[in-house]
């Protein structure tokens, strides 16, 4: 009966930590959106489909490799990557499967930054960014 207690209580506390990710996604999703629609009015919601092929879509770097998030994410962002340069296992980004994403919603702005730059050689828009988290807030089981 002790560790039926025990378990329960280190499984809500598990819940309760995702979903307070996932919470957080939701909201910089929002502000997203919400700095979109102010760019251009007629971007009214995040897509989730378009944040999919965002997530997929190969960019030529200059030095003429094509790159996607998914190189080093795998095409399911609930699964554990690899760095393509290092070989660094990167955990996943869906903050359903990654307790650990969106809780520092600053580092997340900032890898953005970092990450759109490296590959697109710009910033990324509002409205891809909030697609992008629309994508990662669907995909909540990791491929075997």
């Amino acid at each position: 009966m002790k560790y039926k207690l025990i378990l329960t209580l280190i499984l809500s506390t598990v819940a309760f930590n995702a979903s307070a990710d996932k919470t957080n996604a939701i909201r910089l999703e929002q502000r997203y959106v919400t700095l979109a629609n102010s760019i251009n009015p007629s971007y009214s919601n995040a897509s989730s489909v378009e944040g999919k092929v965002f997530f997929n879509r190969k960019f030529k770097l200059a030095n003429g490799k094509e790159i996607a998030c998914a190189s080093c994410h795998t095409t399911n962002p609930a699964n554990v990557g690899k760095n393509i340069v290092t070989g660094k296992s990167i955990q996943p980004l869906s903050p359903i499967t990654n307790p650990k994403r969106f809780t520092d919603l600053e580092k997340v702005e900032d890898e953005f930054t970092k990450h759109c730059n490296d590959i697109l050689g710009t910033d990324c828009l509002p409205s891809e960014k909030a697609n992008f988290i629309a994508y990662l807030l669907t995909e909540y089981t990791p491929t075997k």
